[in-house]
């Protein structure tokens, strides 16, 4: 009996240790998405207490349950044959670890490693206690401390990544401190090089290499690639793929918290601050668009002296950000007057065509594959800065025209018969409304769009999905809505502007959405993904 005991012991630690790696896992994959900020690591535990106690776990006390009665009855060995064998039942994997296709996967990074190592020693302490005192107290009864101690092990799973996070902060901000010293010895090293700075609630990105594109006909430009905007994403870059022979440097500054900006200006102030607009992106952990329009501010206050701005001043925060610098300042608008302008727009298939009017008085026609109006403003900002560095219109519009989309930022493309537009990246309002007029712009079948909202927008996030709703109403056929609980708002506002509830679809994820369009679509048929929300907002 002893050796059946001790090969279903063996069988139980297989299980319980493969399930605890993946639970492990699991959660640094989120901690990782997070940032790896604890507070919001926190915040999303706390938000999904459903992942953190799973069934396996009171299935598991239910069986410990029985192995101290068994201990204090002095029952037979059978039980604790029966104890024993429910254990690798108990623990099986559950599909919530077993996910193959994650939107976002876990990056085993230079960082994450060393996580990962301090998470696994932390996990291990709880199973190897109970190990202990379990050969102390010897066979059978001896195995209740064991288990209780893999069972402690696969639940604390969640605070074993916490505790690590916490120990590692230490390291981390040493290591950190290094890459940013590196970096700004690196930038002093180089006062020929000229940086530009980007920011804004939207826009960063197509911003950044609408740039790049146009100071590449004069100038040899390193552009950061993606969405590269943290401190660490600014030092990887100056670091390791900065090059003697580039003239520009062109990167893109983000934000989630106060201080966000500066940071990073700390690390490489910009002789050219750019600002593409102020927006409700991030009011949850910003709390108000008034410091958000604070935080982009501090591009233009804190840019080198006399550096020059360049500032969409359709919007009034970033208009009002014209008196923070004592350079040039270049001001882009559609609507208001301006040093470089655009009027005559023309939508079409392939994109857009308008005239631009420069600060000389000088008018020339752009065409661009781009979509959207904010496109257009992000192009406008493109022209100052190319004036700035000299270049005439002309010189711009050819570079204008070789842009091509953002990857997932309104990106149109054929799947057959079938038009996408991808425009998958995190959302917006000013962004969603502007992407879902131009599905309504399509006529040559049904428009369908795909979308679980938007986040991050604090108190006004159910509002603005409900109004999102409402807009659809208007520009779409069928609306698939991605997570039920998220996107509840989203069908209210469907539903009071009168769309047809049969016409709404909700899934609990994307690739249920496929299904649903893979029954669905016939040719001519146009399909908007508009967002597609991280891992960790996943509800299936």
């Amino acid at each position: 009996m002893s050796i059946a005991l001790t090969a279903l012991a063996l069988l139980a630690t297989a299980f319980a240790g493969w399930r605890a790696w993946r639970r492990l896992r699991y959660f640094l994959h989120v901690y990782q998405l997070e940032g790896y900020k604890p507070h919001e690591y926190g915040g999303w535990i706390g938000a999904h207490r459903h992942v953190v106690l799973r069934r396996s776990h009171l299935a598991g006390l239910a069986l410990l349950a029985l192995g101290a009665a068994a201990t204090a009855f002095r029952w037979p060995e059978g039980v604790w044959l029966l104890l024993i064998g429910g254990w690798p039942v108990a623990f099986a994997s559950s599909r919530l670890y077993r996910s193959t296709r994650p939107k976002k996967p876990l990056a085993y990074t230079a960082r994450m490693k060393r996580l990962l190592t301090t998470a696994v020693i932390l996990t291990a302490v709880p199973a190897a206690v109970g190990a202990m005192l379990g050969l102390e107290r010897g066979a059978p009864s001896g195995w209740l401390p064991y288990l209780a101690g893999l069972w402690l092990a696969d639940l604390g799973a969640p605070l074993w990544v916490l505790l690590a996070g916490y120990l590692m902060r230490p390291v981390e901000a040493r290591i950190q401190a290094g890459f940013k010293r590196q970096a700004r010895r690196t930038l002093a090293r180089r006062p020929d090089l000229t940086v530009i700075g980007i920011t804004g609630s939207y826009g960063k990105t197509s911003t950044k290499f609408i740039i790049a594109e146009i100071l590449r006909q004069r100038y040899s430009v390193l552009a950061s690639p993606g969405s590269y905007n943290t401190p660490m994403g600014l030092c990887l870059v100056i670091n390791t793929m900065l090059k003697p022979e580039h003239q520009i440097l062109v990167l893109e500054y983000g934000i989630r918290y106060r201080g966000d900006i500066q940071e990073l200006t700390e690390i490489a102030a910009p002789d050219v601050a750019v600002v593409t607009t102020v927006g409700v992106a991030h009011l949850e952990t910003m709390g108000s668009i008034e410091n958000i329009a604070l935080e982009k501010g501090d591009l233009v206050r804190h840019a080198r002296p006399g550096a020059t701005a360049v500032l969409n001043v359709d919007n009034p925060y970033v208009a009002a950000m014209a008196g923070e610098t004592t350079g040039r300042v270049w001001r882009v608008a559609l609507e208001a007057e301006a040093d470089i302008t655009a009027r005559d727009v023309r939508y079409g298939p392939d994109g857009a065509s308008f005239l631009v009017r420069d600060d000389t008085g000088t008018e020339h026609r752009f065409t661009t594959r781009l979509l959207g109006r904010h496109n257009i403003l992000n192009i406008l900002l493109g022209v100052a800065v190319g004036r700035a560095f000299g270049l005439r219109l002309r010189q711009i519009a050819h570079a204008v025209a070789r842009v091509q989309p953002v990857e997932h930022r309104l990106q149109l493309r054929r799947e057959g018969a079938i038009t996408i537009i991808d425009d998958a990246f995190n959302s917006n309002p000013v962004g969603a409304r502007n992407a879902v007029e131009i599905l309504g712009h399509f006529d040559t079948g049904r428009r369908v769009i795909v979308t679980p909202g938007m986040v991050e927008l604090g108190a006004r996030q159910a509002e603005e999905n409900r109004a999102l709703g409402t807009h659809i109403a208007r520009h779409a056929d069928l609306a698939i809505l991605v997570g039920p609980e998220q996107t509840r708002p989203i069908r209210e506002g469907l539903i009071e502007a009168g769309f047809p509830e049969d016409r709404i679809r909700t899934v609990g994820s994307l690739f249920e959405a496929q299904d649903v369009l893979q029954t669905y679509l016939r040719p001519g048929d146009v399909v908007l993904y508009e967002n597609d929300l991280p891992d960790q907002y996943d509800e299936s």
